[in-house]
């Protein structure tokens, strides 16, 4: 991932992070520098807090990555998949039923969520739901999109 271009986030645009992920995911990031950054071969954004890529832009939408996720855990918008669906999440699979042992109920079709493993809370990948949150847990289906996972370039990326 080449980097384009480098700005700061304006104050404006710093609290309209800041709230938007509060009410989403219930998390506060309370960060002491933003920076935007552009890539050259995608159309993707990254926010830099703190020097740390911990958000990202989804299909034009502003989300934590998984480093975000995993610096600060989430409230709202959670899959929690069982120990046999780690290594397919982290290589990247769409979420199945099967896999789900629990989601929360402020899930609604389209919304992006993060998937945690049950056993530490650790997160493994970020999604776009494909249904309900209370209709995830399940014997089959595709529940949620794979948009981004540990090990993929965005997680790999640094500064």
């Amino acid at each position: 991932m080449q980097v384009k271009s480098r700005h700061h986030l304006r104050s404006d645009e710093i609290g309209a992070l800041e709230t938007s992920l509060a009410e989403h995911l219930g998390i506060d990031l309370a960060g002491e520098a933003y920076e935007r950054v552009e890539f050259v071969d995608t159309d993707r954004e990254v926010v830099l807090v703190d020097g740390e890529p911990l958000v990202a832009s989804f299909d034009g939408e502003l989300f934590v990555t998984v480093r975000g996720a995993n610096a600060h855990p989430p409230e709202n918008h959670v899959v929690t998949v069982d120990a046999g669906a780690i290594s397919f999440v982290s290589d990247g699979a769409n979420v199945m039923r099967p896999g789900i042992t629990d989601a929360t109920e402020d899930i609604g079709p389209g919304d992006l969520v993060v998937v945690v493993e049950e056993t530490h809370a650790k997160a493994l990948a970020i999604g776009r739901a494909e249904t309900d949150g209370s209709d995830m847990v399940g014997d089959s289906g595709m529940v949620v999109e794979s948009l981004h996972h540990v090990g993929d370039d965005l997680y790999a990326f640094r500064v």
